[in-house]
């Protein structure tokens, strides 16, 4: 197997002292650790970087490291090691393979490369690279914790209000696979607010934790209502004739109905406040609930009959009132 430069992978060089090395070594771990990076081979890149560290970091591997780069260098050269084979003990006769500096990274069986394996012996590797972790297998591997996953979950005014428990059928997005999951919303829960359900995303990776999910509340137009907030608006139709003498008026809530005083000279546009009868105030109900804006529209009938034609020319003719001021 090819000789593998550890200098390189972190590039330090051969002088570095050990805070350096650890400075280079925690630089790239964050930059390439398969959590984080979303590069093409960043787990072997993250492998080959944390190995590095192991031999660099420790005085005694660092030691046997670079006597056996010597030689592998005086080899490459075309001559015997440096004073002779004995004056590197354990590796004349090795048959040196002069691939290009920094060749292949073939893992081995104990989550190390076998260029590691090699060097250092099973005796050192058998106790697992530091990055590995066991599965529920016993296989070496990289425990790789599942993705998070958000999913937008519409529902109607009355549902978010209502809460309680709801069937979700999700879909893995791998060979249409779909699962179903059963999540309890607490009462009054908003648009834009989120349920976290643990352990529910992406399963994890060689016996790494799942994910979570974490559903994004979205609730649906109503025909009726408009929720701002913990506030909901409404429209209220009245005739003209209500609107200028005053009246009494039922509104729909959303859990019933109301009765409220239109108050004389009403125009369209202004807001009638019924205080407590909105929306409760979180996720969960509990607070103060907010309250309901009825939205006064005056509306005259699109098919007047002959008598409403009447009386409004006669109410034209008679009354001095000008909505648009002076003009005539």
């Amino acid at each position: 197997m090819d000789f593998k430069d550890y200098y390189k992978v972190l590039g330090v060089n051969r002088e570095s002292t050990p805070e350096e090395i650890q400075k280079a070594y925690r630089k790239l771990a964050r930059k390439h650790h398969p959590d984080v990076s979303k590069e093409k081979g960043a787990e072997a890149r993250f492998r080959e970087i944390a190995e590095a560290n192991e031999v660099l970091k420790d005085p005694e591997k660092r030691a046997k490291y670079d006597q056996f780069g010597a030689a592998w260098q005086q080899r490459r050269a075309g001559g015997p090691p440096p004073g002779g084979a004995a004056g590197f003990e354990g590796f004349d006769g090795f048959d040196f393979q002069f691939g290009p500096e920094g060749g292949g990274f073939a893992q081995g069986g104990s989550g190390f490369s076998n260029f590691f394996e090699m060097l250092f012996g099973q005796a050192q590797a058998s106790r697992g690279a530091p990055w590995a972790a066991r599965s529920s297998e016993g296989r070496g591997g990289w425990a790789r914790p599942g993705a998070n996953q958000e999913v937008a979950l519409s529902l109607t005014l009355q549902e978010a209000l209502a809460g309680g428990v709801r069937e979700l059928t999700l879909s893995s997005g791998v060979g249409h696979e779909s699962r179903v999951l059963k999540v309890n919303l607490p009462r009054g829960i908003r648009p834009g607010q989120t349920i976290r359900v643990a352990g529910k995303g992406e399963p994890g990776r060689s016996g790494g934790a799942a994910g979570d999910l974490f559903l994004r509340i979205e609730v649906l137009p109503h025909p009726r209502f408009r929720l701002e907030g913990k506030d909901l608006h409404t429209a209220l139709d009245v005739a003209p004739w209500e609107a200028a003498l005053g009246a009494e008026a039922k509104i729909r809530t959303l859990d019933g109905e109301v009765r409220v005083r239109v108050p004389a000279g009403t125009s369209t546009g202004r807001k009638i406040r019924i205080k407590g009868r909105g929306y409760p105030a979180g996720a969960g109900g509990s607070g103060e609930a907010g309250d309901l804006y009825a939205e006064v529209r005056i509306v005259v009938p699109e098919s007047p009959s002959e008598k409403d034609k009447e009386l409004y020319e006669g109410l034209r003719k008679a009354s001095a009132f000008r909505p648009r001021g002076d003009e005539s």
